[in-house]
């Protein structure tokens, strides 16, 4: 019982944190009906559960080389080709969701995702082990490409129910949902595996999943006006303009000729490689160092990660719609510039293993936020509603573009074997995050003062 209550009371501190949070959430009013609230948060909390759910199934890879069934470098090599994957396939599924809808995202997504956590499942309850390398390979890989799709999803969906002035506070707590599905990837997921046996780790999200692809099918609806209630300007980039989305190759070349555009996208490249740095290594570290079973930051990684993406992204949200009246760089600046504070901290103390994992925490804290604001609200802004899924896949697709640089890098750099008990054989580990985080802060300068153009001049 008393283990019990160690798993369970954090649980029920986060769930009343997290209510506290949503609760004393400053509000903008734009007139929205009482009804109209509560059927959007019957569109978006499905919506958003299943991403949730969706990030278990992706970052639940992980146990496999925390459990010591892959080494360092096949984990590097098969997840830096999975978020190459998840990257490129933006630029299918990100016209694709224009112009089928994000519900039918949310459904490709569930779908897919589950379908590759299950054969990962099966394929270890039949053979008793992890699947090969190559086969390793190809699931993972075919599973990020449909998990491309829950992103586009998000972002396209919600870009027609959210107002521009709404966005920034509801980006945070879309943020809480993402955060939970990393709780449930890092700490849930590997105890159900120790309680039950390792295709477990797979077949959990697989089930889960399922379940939230029929929910999503009954409640998600792409635009109000599916739900019996009218559709609204929401005065983004697309204010004024009617009728389909535009061709991608149409919108590909806006995105590309769009100067805020690429500097943005190249900003979420610095932060998806700080942010899967974080998260992905920190575990690997603590192993390495011996600072693993026992400490609190090593047993609850999941946890602090879901508290870290809950703070940063309704800090990031708030601070964005309430002091930058709207504006997403100046948030990234902020943010970027307590990151890189952080690698240089964690630099400095890396002889003190134990306060590095708090350091890392903290450091999370503002990546998840820079990623809420930029793939989940700035790609809404600056794509506009009618393109938001290409524009969402564009900047996206940069977060993963950086996310497997890292997995190549650490992969093959980080130490291994008795070399990966010494501390300073890991100051590679945040000397490669400065420079991005440099790069990435200087970039969000760049652009402080950015704000969206309607196209549109009919309106």
């Amino acid at each position: 019982m008393d283990k019990l209550e160690q798993e369970v009371v954090p649980i029920l501190i986060l769930c009343a944190a997290i209510a506290l949070v949503v609760s004393r959430l400053p509000r903008v009013e734009l007139g929205h009906s009482a009804a109209f609230r509560r059927r959007r948060v019957l569109n978006w909390l499905p919506l958003g559960m299943t991403y949730a759910f969706l990030y278990m199934g992706r970052y639940n890879f992980n146990g496999l080389v925390d459990g010591q069934l892959i080494d360092k470098t096949a984990f590097g090599d098969i997840d830096g080709v999975g978020q190459i994957v998840y990257g490129l396939a933006f630029l299918v599924n990100g016209p694709l969701s224009d112009r089928l809808g994000g519900r039918f995202a949310i459904l490709m997504a569930a779908a897919g995702a589950g379908a590759c956590n299950a054969a990962i499942g099966i394929s270890i309850a039949t053979s008793g082990h992890a699947p090969d390398y190559w086969a390793l390979m190809v699931l993972n890989a075919a599973n990020m490409y449909f998990q491309s799709f829950g992103a586009v999803a998000i972002v396209k969906v919600n870009a027609s129910w959210f107002h521009l002035r709404e966005r920034g506070t509801f980006g945070g707590i879309f943020g809480i949902l993402i955060s939970i599905g990393i709780y449930l990837a890092f700490d849930w997921a590997p105890k159900i595996a120790e309680l039950t046996s390792l295709e477990w780790l797979f077949l959990t999200p697989a089930v889960l999943l399922a379940v939230m692809w029929v929910l999503s099918f009954r409640f998600v609806r792409d635009i109000p006006s599916e739900a019996g209630f009218a559709d609204f300007d929401v005065a983004d980039a697309s204010s004024g303009e009617t009728g389909p989305p535009d061709p991608a190759l149409t919108i590909i070349k806006r995105m590309l000729t769009n100067k805020v555009i690429l500097v943005i996208a190249s900003i979420a490249f610095c932060s998806g490689f700080l942010r899967m740095g974080i998260l992905k290594w920190h575990r690997v570290f603590a192993q390495g160092v011996h600072v693993d079973k026992g400490h609190y930051a090593f047993d609850h990684w999941g946890m602090l990660s879901c508290i870290a993406g809950i703070c940063g992204g309704m800090f990031a949200g708030v601070i964005s719609d309430h002091v930058f009246q709207s504006r997403r760089p100046p948030v990234a600046t902020v943010l970027f510039g307590i990151a890189l504070a952080g690698a240089g901290t964690m630099l400095v103390l890396l002889g003190t293993p134990a306060a590095v994992s708090w350091i890392a925490a903290f450091m999370l804290m503002a990546i998840l936020g820079v990623h809420g604001m930029l793939s989940g609200v700035a790609s809404q802004d600056f794509g506009g509603r009618r393109n938001a899924g290409t524009a969402t896949g564009m900047i996206d697709g940069f977060v993963y573009f950086g996310g497997a640089l890292q997995a190549f890098v650490y992969g093959h750099v980080l130490p291994t074997g008795a070399e990966a008990g010494d501390q300073s054989n890991w100051r590679v580990w945040p000397l490669a995050m400065i420079p991005l985080g440099v790069i990435g802060l200087g970039l969000s300068l760049s652009v402080y003062s950015a704000r969206v153009q309607p196209r549109a001049t009919n309106h």
